[in-house]
């Protein structure tokens, strides 16, 4: 059979651990031998950006802004242990957190859905959609530990010279201080994202933060959407008959435990992140969650949601065959390829994309998936546990029959 072509090359960023290994598994047995693959290559594991100063994430960042597609592995973001077990010259900051604001755009997650798991939370009929701010907050913050007592000030400087100066406490030591910041253009893009994409997917949009305990910084987002909604978007969600509405976070939680589903929920950064893993995991598992970073020019970066696998991946080096869930890896591929077919104008490449997420979950469906998922299902007796590698040659299987 003839390969697919393509004329463009999408970015592949490699990444850690036991997804790198995943990520190979997959190229190899369901994505080279139907497509002429194109990409340009960043290695973003570890060692690599150790090697680069982390120049190699910024130049893989630059490339998706190039090309407008790129598909990324899960990579580890540095803690202190890490930087002993790497040997590292420093503790690098997250990769996506560079990546984000160089893109500056908005990271939307959606479970994958398959019919015989039902979701932790029984009311949840339809997939919950996290739209993720992706810039600033603690992943762009600023910190100091010291071990004494002492005043901690914020000031500004103005490009005009005014200076402006707020206590932030005055307390005996030893203390922990952090500063975080974002731009209003950054948020503005955010709103615009995720009122375009409930348009694009004729969903509801519910945004949440803490505005009455954050009066400036949580509120400027909140009146920021107020006024976008209501001078560009209002008419057009009335026409759909879809709605937008705010509400503070602790509020929203209660609210999306007791829904049905079906919607889009835009969180800040960090909560985003932690609101994702939440309902991936209500869901079924972190690797059934699908994940693309959406910029203002138009340009999209697709990943798997969940991290490196550390876990699995020593088990992989003594030799152990793993079942490790690639479900989120597969369909940042297929997210990736998808899109490239679909900015090129070449039909065959979105065609293989839907083809194999169809596969992928009717395998699931037949009874054949990873431990993960296996533990999840209510009937047992009709479940096939495989390692990592035995349901991709699974999901090969049904690909090629088309069943």
């Amino acid at each position: 059979m003839e390969k697919i072509r393509m004329k463009t090359p999408l970015v592949e960023m490699d990444g850690d651990e036991m997804t790198r290994i995943l990520w190979k598994q997959i190229k190899d047995i369901l994505i080279l031998p139907y497509v002429d693959l194109k990409t340009e290559y960043y290695d973003l594991g570890l060692p690599e950006r150790d090697r680069t100063s982390d120049k190699v994430t910024v130049d893989a960042a630059n490339a998706a802004k190039k090309y407008g597609v790129a598909v990324k592995c899960a990579t580890i973001t540095p803690n202190k242990q890490r930087v002993e077990e790497y040997g590292l010259h420093e503790m690098w900051k997250s990769p996506n957190a560079t990546i984000r604001a160089i893109l500056d755009g908005t990271v939307f997650r959606t479970p994958i859905i398959v019919n015989n798991i039902k979701p932790v939370v029984k009311n949840w009929e339809k997939p919950i959609t996290i739209a993720r701010h992706a810039f600033g907050d603690i992943y762009k913050a600023s910190e100091i530990r010291t071990e004494e007592g002492g005043t901690a000030t914020l000031t500004f400087t103005g490009i005009s010279g005014k200076t402006e100066t707020v206590e932030i406490c005055n307390l005996p030591g030893p203390m922990v201080l952090q500063g975080q910041f974002n731009k209003d253009s950054s948020i503005r893009s955010f709103a615009h994202s995720c009122f375009r994409y409930a348009i694009a997917t004729k969903q509801d949009l519910w945004f949440s933060t803490k505005d009455t305990i954050s009066k400036k910084y949580d509120q400027t987002f909140k009146l920021i959407f107020e006024e976008i909604y209501n001078a560009e978007y209002k008419a057009k969600f009335e026409e759909l008959g879809i709605s937008y509405f705010y509400t503070l976070i602790d509020d929203a939680v209660a609210r999306v435990i007791r829904s049905d589903g079906g919607f889009i929920w835009a969180c800040k950064n960090y909560d985003g992140d932690v609101m994702s893993d939440m309902v991936s995991t209500a869901f079924g598992s972190l690797a059934m969650m699908t994940s693309v970073l959406v910029s203002p020019e138009g340009n999209f970066e697709y990943e798997a949601a969940h991290g490196t696998v550390t876990r699995h991946y020593y088990r992989y080096l003594q030799g152990e065959k793993t079942s490790t869930n690639p479900m989120a890896t597969i369909f940042a591929w297929t997210g990736a390829l998808r899109k490239r077919g679909e900015l090129d104008g070449i039909s065959g490449l979105q065609n293989f994309a839907d083809k194999l997420e169809k596969a992928c979950i009717d395998t699931i469906e037949s009874g054949i998936m990873t431990k993960d998922l296996a533990l999840l299902c209510e009937d047992a007796s009709s479940v096939t546990a495989v390692d990592s590698e035995g349901f991709l040659t699974a999901v090969a299987g049904k690909f090629s029959r088309g069943t």
